[in-house]
C-alpha cells in the first residue's frame, strides 16, 4: 500500500515537472525592435533564463523556477535592480523618530520569492564563493539575519542582470575578491570598531 503510494506521488511529480518544463518553453523575454526572431534582439526563453540563474551561487533548479515565476521574465516593470530589490522588500527600512533616524528590518514582501531567495541565500552562505564571502564578511558586525538578507538582495540584483540582459552569464568573482580589492584605512577602521565593540579602547594611528 505504502508503495503504492509513492508511485502516485512520484507519477504527479514527474507530471509537474513536465508541466513546469512547458510553461518555461512557452514565456519569453519581451522584444521589440527590427529583427525581433533572430539576432541579439530574439526573445529568450525561460528555460533559458533558469538555467543562466541556476549558475548562480546557492540556486538550483527549483529555486530558479520560483523566481521567474514571481517576477516574470520582463523586467521592464523594474528599470534597475533597485527597484526589484525594493519591490521585493529586501531593502533595509529607515525609521524616524523626530531627528533621529534607525535602521529597520526588511520588510515582508513577496513570501514565495523571499522564501525561495532565503533558502538560496543559506546555501551560497556555505560554499568559497564571492557570496560566502559577504555572508562571512557581514555576519561579524550586523549578524546571521541581516547577512542572509544582504546576501539574498545580491542574489536578486544578480537576477535582474541576468534576465535583462539576454547575453549576460554570470561571472564568479571568488571569495578573495575583497581581500584583493580591499581599502587597508577602510579596514582599519572596521577593525578599530570591532575592538572597541570588544571593551577595548583602541584608536587608528593617524588619530
Amino acid at each position: 500500500m505504502l508503495l503504492s503510494t509513492v508511485d502516485h506521488l512520484t507519477g504527479q511529480i514527474h507530471e509537474l515537472d513536465r508541466l513546469i518544463a512547458q510553461a518555461l518553453e512557452e514565456i519569453t523575454t519581451p522584444h521589440d525592435g527590427p529583427g525581433a526572431g533572430d539576432g541579439p534582439t530574439a526573445p529568450v526563453s525561460a528555460r533559458v533564463l533558469a538555467e543562466k540563474l541556476d549558475a548562480v551561487p546557492g540556486i538550483g533548479p527549483t529555486t530558479a523556477q520560483i523566481i521567474l515565476a514571481e517576477i516574470g521574465a520582463d523586467m521592464s516593470r523594474f528599470p534597475t535592480p533597485e527597484h526589484l530589490v525594493s519591490w521585493a522588500e529586501l531593502c533595509p527600512r529607515t525609521i524616524q523618530s523626530g531627528a533621529k533616524n534607525t535602521a529597520g528590518p526588511a520588510g515582508q514582501g513577496n513570501p514565495w520569492l523571499k522564501g525561495a531567495l532565503g533558502e538560496a541565500a543559506n546555501a551560497a552562505a556555505l560554499t568559497d564563493t564571492f557570496l560566502g564571502a559577504r555572508y562571512r564578511r557581514i555576519v561579524k558586525r550586523r549578524g546571521h539575519a541581516k547577512a542572509l538578507v544582504a546576501v539574498a538582495r545580491s542574489i536578486l540584483v544578480n537576477a535582474w542582470h541576468l534576465i535583462n540582459d539576454p547575453d549576460a552569464s554570470y561571472q564568479e568573482l571568488d571569495a578573495d575578491w575583497h581581500r584583493r580589492h580591499l581599502d587597508p584605512a577602510r579596514k582599519t577602521l572596521d577593525l578599530v570598531r570591532q575592538l572597541q565593540a570588544l571593551g577595548h579602547h583602541v584608536a587608528p594611528a593617524s588619530a
